[in-house]
């Protein structure tokens, strides 16, 4: 699992390879979060390990946020995918797993058939 962060203003989600699994590690993120003028609310996911904050934009940044999760070891900023680069992955890996099936359904098909069958699918 990789970094990722995906802001837009009053609403933060990150994910982290360091509270996937993670009791302890969430209810220190929730804790020291909270204390954090202009956060709202606090979710965790630990099977995930995704954690959505909900602030005030007015109030705090999410640069700010960000930092204090780096400072506490939770979060990579320098590893971090954004949702751009996050969609492009996946969207890349299922062409990639959409175009082996293909190919080897051609494949299959051509060795149904004789030798002639396969020499004529190649050529």
């Amino acid at each position: 699992m990789s970094y990722y962060m995906h802001s837009v203003p009053g609403r933060l989600r990150v994910k982290s390879p360091a509270v996937k699994r993670n009791d302890d590690a969430a209810g220190e993120i929730r804790k020291t979060l909270s204390t954090m003028n202009g956060i709202a609310t606090v979710d965790i996911n630990v099977v995930t390990g995704s954690i959505l904050i909900n602030y005030n934009p007015k109030t705090i940044h999410y640069n700010d946020i960000v930092s204090l999760l780096e400072r506490k070891g939770y979060f990579d900023t320098s590893r971090a995918l954004t949702n751009d680069q996050f969609i492009h992955r996946a969207a890349s890996q299922a062409g990639n797993i959409v175009g082996k099936a293909i190919f080897g359904t051609f494949v299959e098909k051509a060795l149904e058939g004789s030798a002639l069958s396969l020499i004529t699918f190649l050529i």
